[in-house]
């Protein structure tokens, strides 16, 4: 477990205004009393495969990794969410143990809202129940069509969807230190770590992108993105 911090108040954080606007002033102090936030450092562990699911986790910052076993030695990322958003909704209240794991791949910030308090506000509050469905129902579109876009492109333009993903939905700059390792996006792309090391390698030597340790820059975003589109 991480470091438990002092709470904020929803009243003045993001939180309220991207999801629980719905909610009246009492509904927001329900909420809030039912809520932990919690720091965590890279590679810290937020959650286990098969643990029970008792509350609904909302990333403030940094980035969270949601992976599965998929034998003894190896798993799969399903995906990487991202801050302001809420993490792991399609099974929170369909299932009662996490069937992936959570791990920081940066320092993060989350916060733990009990499934209890959002039930019994589900329970009352119509709109507040469309919400959460319209949650729900965005991030399975995401995690779709993330997988979808993905499969249909060859090794080359994996690699160059997935860069310019950090890019320009994470970290909005074309240079950025990677948080994942290679074969993290090995696993994310679903390719053998020796080919993206290939194809990264070949980015660099045509000047597409350069690589110093983590850090990666990307030079010429125009060709990378044309890769991506017919890859």
């Amino acid at each position: 477990m991480g470091t438990q911090v002092n709470l904020s108040d929803c009243n003045i954080c993001n939180f309220k205004s991207l999801f629980f606007e719905s909610l009246q002033q009492d509904g927001l102090a329900k909420l809030n009393s039912c809520k932990a936030q919690f720091e965590f450092k890279k590679g810290d562990i937020i959650c286990n495969e098969g643990d029970t699911i008792g509350s609904i986790i909302f990333l403030n910052r940094g980035l969270i990794k949601l992976h599965k076993k998929v034998s003894e030695t190896e798993s799969q990322i399903l995906s990487i969410a991202r801050p302001m958003n809420f993490i792991g909704l399609l099974s929170v209240f369909s299932k009662e143990k996490f069937e992936y794991s959570l791990t920081a791949i940066e320092d993060s910030s989350v916060c733990y809202i009990s499934r209890e308090c959002i039930i019994n506000e589900i329970s009352t509050n119509g709109k507040f129940a469309i919400d959460i469905i319209t949650k729900i129902s965005k991030a399975s579109d995401e995690v779709l069509e993330q997988k979808f876009a993905l499969s249909k492109k060859r090794l080359r333009g994996r690699i160059a969807h997935i860069l310019l993903d950090f890019a320009e939905n994470i970290y909005n700059n074309y240079e950025f230190d990677l948080p994942v390792s290679r074969s993290e996006i090995s696993e994310l792309i679903d390719m053998r770590t020796e080919n993206v090391i290939r194809i990264m390698s070949e980015f660099r030597t045509d000047g597409i992108i350069r690589i110093n340790g983590h850090n990666i820059e990307i030079l010429k975003p125009a060709i990378l993105r044309k890769i991506s589109k017919s890859g």
